[in-house]
């Protein structure tokens, strides 16, 4: 006997909700059916793939193993059989989006793709660089935009365009130092960064190098908006941001760029999606729609 797609789906259901009475009701079977699913996959394989802990089915050493190996196979299976069950411009997109992209920039991108593909829809998720991988890792989104760099053996990753991070402070005297200033010489001045896990924050580190310990770290926050906010305030903290995102702050004389001397910061912004994933058409035709319109919006 061989596994078949259907105990596969089953099994990998019951892995994330772990009661069968749950599964069966989603997949409208018998709890009888989901538990005899489960009994035949693991005699098919000779291993018990759950224990039962607390009440709830958790994975075992074994079936952790197993998952890992056939979701990306069952999620590839199911993208086919939707781009040939559907219409190739229409359907569903899941796309995470890191803060600053989901900000600043993509959502006249996303505005104009719905005015152009009205009967698709797509669902956003927004997170950190590091939350957007490891929804790419999971499976629960099609595919990112993130700043930054990526590390995972699991993604495949694209330059889509180039950002410039820059110094920026609420105070005006600081800024008006046409030559700049090294960036050691700043260091000792109360910073205000994003959290661990931003791209932004790993880009200004990395470049920073020896000198990252340095840094007067006053304060983290988790948002591009709330740093502004309480530079703004403050008149003396200092801080690195995409210049997209302080672009209307520096307009109006609230926020003041600090030049640096001999360095800059910037960064790639990066598509990313799992090394399995199966690129339908209609996943082909957004990336193209957002590289295009991406790259009209960074070269203003």
């Amino acid at each position: 006997m061989k596994i078949s797609i259907r105990q596969m789906e089953i099994f990998l259901e019951v892995a994330h909700v772990g009661h069968l009475t749950k599964v069966a009701e989603k997949l409208g079977l018998s709890q009888s059916a989901v538990s005899m699913s489960i009994k035949e996959l693991e005699n098919i394989i000779g291993y018990k793939l759950f224990d039962r802990i607390n009440k709830k089915l958790a994975l075992n050493e074994k079936g952790r193993a197993f998952a890992e190996a056939i979701a990306p196979l069952v999620t590839k299976l199911a993208d086919i059989e939707e781009e040939f069950k559907n219409d190739e411009n229409s359907g569903e997109l899941l796309i995470g989006v890191s803060t600053t992209i989901a900000d600043y920039l993509i959502p006249p991108i996303i505005c104009d793709y719905m005015k152009a593909y009205p009967h698709v829809k797509i669902k956003l998720k927004v997170g950190n660089t590091r939350d957007i991988v490891h929804m790419i890792e999971s499976g629960s989104i099609d595919l990112g935009f993130v700043e930054g760099h990526v590390e995972s053996t699991a993604i495949k990753q694209e330059i889509v365009g180039l950002d410039e991070l820059i110094i920026v402070t609420g105070n005006r005297e600081c800024a008006e130092n046409e030559e700049g200033y090294y960036i050691d010489t700043l260091l000792d001045k109360p910073w205000i960064l994003r959290e661990e896990g931003s791209g932004t924050r790993e880009v200004f580190l990395t470049h920073l190098g020896d000198l990252a310990s340095q840094v007067n770290l006053f304060l983290e926050l988790s948002h591009p908006e709330s740093i502004k906010n309480m530079l703004i305030q403050s008149g003396t903290c200092l801080s690195c941001l995409p210049r997209v995102s302080v672009m209307k702050e520096l307009e109006r004389n609230e926020l003041f760029e600090v030049k640096i001397k001999k360095m800059k910061f910037e960064r790639h912004f990066l598509l990313i999606y799992h090394k399995d994933k199966y690129k339908t058409t209609l996943l082909n035709k957004f990336i193209y729609f957002v590289r295009m319109q991406l790259g009209k919006i960074l070269q203003r």
